[in-house]
C-alpha cells in the first residue's frame, strides 16, 4: 500500500483554521520573496501578500507564491477586490487562499466563493498554472484538490455589514472571517482600533461568528498582551501581527533606542 501524500500548506491551513487551533500570521506588504522565506523560517502558520494596499503585480503575487511554496508556509492573497479575475490570478498562482476587502452581504459573499471554488461554482479552469502542477494535476484531481483546500476568508470592515452578520455566514463556502477593525474605526470616526465602540462591534461580529461556528481572524499592531486577551476573550483565535514592514520597524526602532 502507498503511503498517503504529505499534506500540503494549503490542506494545512484550512484544516487548522476550521479546526480552531489558533493561528498566527502577518501581513506581507513588501514585493520580495526573501520576507516569505524568513517568516516561514521564523515559524508563522501563514502570511498573507497585501495585494490590496501594497505594489504588488501579478507577477509580483507569483513570486510570492513561489517563495511560499519553498519555505513549505501557507501564503493567503488579500485580492484588491471580490473581482473574480481578482481571485482566479491569486488562486492560479499557488494561493492557500483568498482575503477579499468589503463583503457587506450574502450577495457578495456568494459571489465569492462562486469565482473561488469549481463544484457550485464558476471558477475558471486552467491546470496548466502552478496551482495546477503545471499540467500533472488532471481535471478531476486538480478540481477536487483545489476546492477542499482553498481557504476563502471574508474581510467585515463595513457598518452596512452589521446588519447581514448571520446572512453573511451562513455562506456555504466561507472558510473564515476576518474583522477589519481599521476600516470600522474610520467608519465611526474613531481615532484608534481600541475606542469602546469598536469593542462593541467586534462582540457583535463575533457573536454572530459564534452562531455560525465561522473561524475568526483579526490584526494587531503589535503583541499588546490587553488587546490580544481582549480579542481572545471575544472569540477571535487567529491573528496577523504587524507586517513585514512593521515588524522591521520596529525592530529597527528597538536597536536604535539601544544605541
Amino acid at each position: 500500500m502507498s503511503a498517503s501524500p504529505p499534506e500540503t500548506p494549503q490542506q494545512r491551513l484550512r484544516r487548522r483554521l476550521v479546526g480552531g487551533e489558533g493561528l498566527l500570521g502577518t501581513f506581507l506588504k513588501t514585493p520580495t520573496a526573501h520576507a516569505t522565506e524568513i517568516l516561514a523560517d521564523a515559524g508563522f502558520d501563514f502570511v498573507v501578500v497585501d495585494a490590496e494596499h501594497a505594489p504588488f503585480s501579478r507577477a509580483d503575487i507569483d513570486l510570492m507564491m513561489l517563495a511560499a511554496r519553498a519555505g513549505q508556509i501557507a501564503s493567503v492573497v488579500r485580492v484588491p477586490s471580490a473581482a473574480p479575475e481578482h481571485i482566479l490570478t491569486a488562486l492560479d498562482a499557488g494561493a492557500a487562499g483568498v482575503l477579499v476587502p468589503h463583503v457587506s452581504s450574502a450577495v457578495i459573499a456568494r459571489a465569492v466563493v462562486d469565482a473561488a471554488c469549481f463544484a457550485g461554482g464558476h471558477r475558471g479552469f486552467s491546470n496548466s498554472p502552478r496551482a495546477g502542477s503545471y499540467g500533472r494535476l488532471g481535471f478531476r484531481d486538480y478540481m477536487e484538490t483545489c476546492d477542499s483546500s482553498t481557504s476563502v476568508i471574508a474581510m467585515i470592515e463595513d457598518l452596512d455589514a452589521l446588519d447581514h452578520l448571520d446572512e453573511i455566514f451562513s455562506v456555504a463556502g466561507l472558510t473564515a472571517a476576518f474583522i477589519g477593525r481599521g476600516d470600522l474605526s474610520a467608519a465611526i470616526g474613531a481615532e484608534t482600533t481600541g475606542d469602546a465602540r469598536i469593542a462593541e462591534i467586534v462582540g457583535r461580529i463575533a457573536a454572530a461568528a459564534a452562531r455560525h461556528g465561522m473561524p475568526l481572524i483579526a490584526h494587531v499592531g503589535a503583541t499588546d498582551d490587553a488587546e490580544v486577551a481582549s480579542l481572545r476573550a471575544a472569540g477571535v483565535t487567529n491573528f496577523l501581527v504587524a507586517s513585514d514592514q512593521g515588524l522591521m520597524r520596529q525592530a529597527a526602532l528597538r536597536m536604535r533606542a539601544a544605541f
